[in-house]
């Protein structure tokens, strides 16, 4: 088969309206949404009209209906100009539209996903525990099912867009018995805001990402019903690990754009700024640095986009996610540091927004798997 990286029209067009939206309508105000540390109604219902959620949903339940490619460069546009609310888009696609959409009942799929898909509402994943985070296996929330209702008990933190006026929900794993060999079973359980015994709490005070919304659920006694369960009792590992498979794309997406745009940024201050009677990229060391920069940019895309066309071709791609969620990660964290050295003292300033793509590209490396754990997957994939 020959190898074609020409992305086709649809691709190209929605890459150019979806970085035109970005430049338009989030770039103005992301400076000033990071300082306030503040989710944005209005910018989510904007990026909602553009249909940016639901992006690889069948029409029949109000999704795009494009492939994965799309839906990357759409995340990649976005992260571009602001990590915030590429995590908004992320997230809601990734996290919490995938698994209603991948393992959902019909009926569970009418109730949710076209609100979902219209930007009428966010859901979350609630994965992460404070004791539990790379050590998935480790959760200690619990769900009971007494007689046709779940009853649940624990706590989660770092789950994102779980806890804004429009969160509608979160689907929670938590252990609901013991397997045959005497390991916990996990399940899947969607849980609606509003249900009693239900809390969530927002996060403040973070590095990074601040107008993304993170927060801390509580479950206290807290009842649903049993057909809330979602797919198979006792799927909810396999569900929650395939759900990490696609959130690395998309925070492999976040860390291209969030390296693309740092490079941008960091060429143009060396093209503009003069020191010793020259622009600053015509200094060898500079130069080189650009030049590399650019190499590993190329190197990242390639990388991610092979990773996307395996999923779309319904090959597997667990290996090459977790190196395109690696690679792209650790190459936004390299890219905006050297972009803040090329801008000297100015880089450390608010004013400019290479502190920013710095500060949102450390997330990247921690979050769907921090770079140990995917070294770890990758490693196992190649027989270690």
């Amino acid at each position: 088969m020959a190898l074609d990286y020409d992305l086709n029209e649809e691709q190209q067009i929605l890459r150019e309206s979806v970085r035109k939206f970005a430049e338009a309508e989030i770039k103005p105000v992301a400076r000033e949404l990071d300082e306030k540390e503040q989710f944005s109604v209005p910018l989510t219902r904007k990026m909602a009209e553009m249909g940016l959620f639901g992006m690889f949903v069948s029409p029949d339940h109000e999704g795009q209906g494009l492939d994965y490619v799309s839906y990357i460069i759409a995340v990649e546009e976005i992260a571009r100009v602001d990590g915030s609310q590429a995590a908004t888009v992320a997230a809601g696609n990734s996290l919490g539209i995938g698994p209603l959409h991948y393992y959902g009942s019909e009926a569970q799929k009418r109730r949710y996903l076209p609100k979902l898909c219209r930007g009428e509402g966010l859901w979350g994943f609630g994965l992460t525990e404070p004791n539990a985070g790379s050590d998935a296996g480790g959760s200690k929330t619990k769900a009971v099912l007494d007689g046709n209702e779940w009853v649940i008990n624990g706590s989660k933190i770092f789950i994102t867009n779980a806890a804004n006026p429009l969160s509608l929900g979160v689907t929670v794993q938590a252990i609901t018995g013991k397997r045959d060999d005497g390991r916990p079973e996990y399940s899947c359980i969607l849980v609606e805001h509003g249900t009693r015994g239900f809390q969530a709490k927002e996060m403040h005070g973070k590095y990074m990402w601040r107008a993304s919304n993170t927060a801390e659920l509580y479950f206290e006694d807290c009842r649903v019903p049993k057909d809330n369960l979602l797919g198979k009792r006792g799927d909810g590992f396999h569900q929650m690990l395939a759900t990490l498979d696609g959130g690395r794309l998309s925070i492999g997406a976040m860390g291209l754009g969030c390296a693309q745009g740092a490079f941008e940024a960091g060429l143009r201050y060396a093209q503009e700024r003069v020191q010793f009677g020259k622009p600053l990229c015509k200094f060898q060391a500079n130069a080189f640095k650009l030049a590399d920069m650019a190499t590993e940019i190329e190197l990242a895309r390639n990388l991610m986009y092979k990773a996307c066309w395996l999923r779309d071709r319904k090959r597997p791609f667990g290996r090459e996610a977790a190196m395109a969620k690696l690679y792209c990660s650790e190459v936004a964290h390299r890219v905006s540091n050297h972009a803040v050295q090329l801008h000297g003292g100015y880089g450390l300033m608010k004013e400019y927004d290479v502190e920013r793509y710095l500060r949102d590209a450390k997330l990247l490396e921690i979050g769907e798997g921090t770079s140990e754990v995917q070294r770890i997957v990758i490693s196992r994939h190649i027989g270690c």
